[in-house]
């Protein structure tokens, strides 16, 4: 190989008795060296899915604003081009560890993280430093069109997002998520019953509610979104209000004291569902919002909701469409207006237009 090529340090590997490499790779060289197929390139003649770049910028602000602890799945990348891999010995475990030169006329096409690559681009215009810094890519001799497809597909056939529970759950970062997981602790009704890994509950599961209800309910109340800062004061506040709308839900606390089963209230009751959770913080809101003192003693009011799904007159259009729950803005406001109407409050200007929408004030009247 002639003396213009790039040279990194690379560990040699066997995948279906072929060579690829896992190389360390500077983050200044990425938007040099890898390559992405152009979006004006016919679907069945690229090797991967047109770049969004609508994603790029969040993934670019995650670097930028958490230079001491981002980090970056590896790059997988084809390599079509003269690439010559030296052994750092010739016998014994370290020869399959060396250095890899690879041709500068070479081609380097990503397979897999060309959102990722475009992302390093934006960071290090904003914060040369991190050019420094080292992405690991793994590479691959380029075998033709095709054999770049099949490895897009065959890379992505296995992936599967991450449930938004377990994302709360492990999220140390977003002030939300940890007020979250206060609740639960501090929130004895929610602490053995909240299912912390899943987004959705299995009719068997002795659990009730999920975290991600919980985490999306808590941010209604408080008015907060993902990374925004949270007083001590939101917190205690966030606690208070879980605390004593569990105090005035009975099913709640026989789920709890496993006096009933969870599946049983799912099937059988609207405020066995996340829903319910929503539409309880926006009428808490609300309730705060006019009785900054008093707001505790206007939560009386939800004993006398009649939470049964077989009410239909009630329900149906409102939680459920067709029996089953329905789990959109408009439902959820819905659902907040019966319990806003239980409390004697007025509804948000929201609800006032759902309301409208829905079948007026008449049905209301008769909750």
């Amino acid at each position: 190989m002639d003396s213009n090529s790039y040279e990194f340090s690379a560990i040699r590997g066997i995948q279906a008795g072929t060579a690829y490499y896992v190389i360390m790779c500077a983050l200044k060289l990425v938007p040099r060296l890898f390559s992405f197929d152009d979006d004006a390139i016919p679907p069945d003649l690229r090797a991967q899915r047109v770049l969004n770049r609508a994603r790029v910028p969040a993934i670019a602000r995650y670097i930028t604003e958490n230079p001491g602890e981002y980090i970056l799945s590896s790059l997988c990348a084809s390599v079509d081009g003269e690439v010559e891999f030296e052994p750092a010995v010739a016998e014994g475990p370290l020869r399959s560890v060396g250095r890899l030169r690879v041709s500068m006329n070479a081609t380097i096409l990503i397979n897999d993280g060309q959102h990722r690559r475009a992302a390093i681009e934006e960071a290090i215009r904003d914060r040369p430093y991190l050019g420094e810094e080292t992405i690991s890519v793994v590479l691959f001799a380029d075998r033709g069109l095709v054999r770049s497809q099949q490895m897009f597909a065959d890379l992505n056939l296995h992936a599967v997002r991450p449930s938004k529970s377990i994302g709360v759950l492990y999220d140390h970062r977003d002030p939300l998520a940890s007020l979250a997981r206060q609740v639960i602790a501090r929130v004895p009704t929610f602490r053995d019953i909240t299912e912390l890994e899943k987004t959705t509950i299995s009719n068997r599961s002795l659990k009730f509610f999920t975290l991600s209800s919980i985490y999306q309910a808590t941010a209604e109340l408080i008015g907060k979104a993902r990374g925004e800062s949270i007083s001590e004061v939101e917190e205690s506040l966030a606690i208070q209000f879980w605390n004593e709308v569990a105090a005035r839900m009975p099913d709640w606390l026989r789920v709890a004291a496993r006096q009933v089963s969870a599946a049983e209230l799912r099937q059988d009751y609207v405020h066995a569902h996340g829903i319910a959770l929503h539409a309880l913080a926006i009428a808490g809101t609300q309730a705060i919002a006019l009785y900054p003192d008093s707001w505790p003693e206007r939560l009386d009011g939800l004993t006398t909701v009649d939470w049964a799904r077989s009410n239909r007159t009630l329900w149906e259009g409102r939680a459920l469409v067709g029996g089953r729950i329905n789990k959109s803005r408009n439902h959820i406001l819905l659902v907040a207006n019966v319990i806003l109407h239980a409390l004697n409050l007025p509804l948000t200007a929201e609800g006032e237009r759902v309301e409208a929408l829905h079948a007026g004030p008449e049905i209301l009247a008769h909750a």
